[in-house]
């Protein structure tokens, strides 16, 4: 076997023959074989997320239903082109598992859904879509959250029309679905910013204490009846109880602190 060629190796007159010759910008041939796919190792605690190792490189992590929906495992060959598609459909998974988790703690509008999965790092280019996938579904109702939203106020902290459409427009929902929301919540509930005000009234007063009480009772004006209808007047309207919803409360209230149950 002649030694190997230097470019500043004198070759021996009459040895010429046994070199190779030397071919200016020769091509070399590249192994153009893909990486195989060597191991598959579930991630604890419930094997969802797998390691995939190769015969060289790093392994990565995907979702095993990535792999499986690409009908990989040991032996196929992972060239770039279907590594890409792999990884795309294992951030597709991961999106829609992290809004489906949101959801399975409560129901979310698709508002505050997108906020909570840009908080966790997921770009807009693929919550939306996601998101609109599960709006198909019907996991994702605004309406419906809205509906249970306004019932659930109403039976456990009543408050008046005003305060609820703020609330629900805070949580991303539209201003026409809040309005048939709202409604039709009233309606079903038969009920009214007025009745709600009274009620509101009625259970401050019970928590007075007498001074209070003849305070805000009294015929006479003065800075104690005034403080105490000024109180009295701030829990309604931070209830979102106005007008004559305000008014009818701040009235049932005056006529327990003067014993009046009627």
């Amino acid at each position: 076997m002649p030694p190997p060629l230097h470019a500043d190796r004198v070759i021996p007159a009459g040895q010429a023959s046994r070199y190779p010759l030397a071919t200016p910008n020769r091509s070399v041939t590249v192994d153009s074989t893909p990486p195989h796919i060597t191991r598959v190792q579930p991630l604890r605690p419930r094997g969802l997320k797998v390691l995939v190792h190769l015969g060289e490189g790093e392994p990565f992590e995907v979702m095993l239903e990535a792999l499986e929906r690409h009908r990989l495992g040991v032996g196929d060959p992972l060239p770039p082109a279907r590594r890409h598609h792999l990884l795309n459909d294992d951030q597709d998974i991961r999106v829609r598992d992290a809004a489906l988790n949101l959801i399975s703690f409560r129901a979310r509008t698709r508002a505050e859904l997108r906020r909570r999965l840009r908080q966790k790092g997921f770009r807009p280019a693929r919550i939306d879509p996601c998101l609109d996938r599960l709006t198909e579904k019907g996991f994702i109702d605004d309406a419906a959250v809205a509906a249970a939203f306004v019932r659930d106020r109403l039976r456990h902290r009543p408050r008046g029309k005003a305060a609820l459409s703020a609330e629900l427009r805070a949580k991303g929902v539209a201003g026409e679905v809040v309005s048939q929301t709202i409604d039709g919540v009233f309606a079903d509930e038969e009920t009214t910013d007025v009745q709600i005000a009274r009620g509101v009234a009625e259970t401050w007063a019970r928590r007075q204490n007498v001074a209070v009480l003849a305070a805000l009772g009294g015929d006479e004006r003065s800075p104690e009846r005034d403080k105490a209808r000024r109180r009295l007047t701030g829990h309604l309207s931070r209830r979102g109880l106005r007008g004559e919803a305000l008014s009818a409360g701040l009235a049932r209230a005056i006529e327990l602190a003067r014993g009046d149950s009627g």
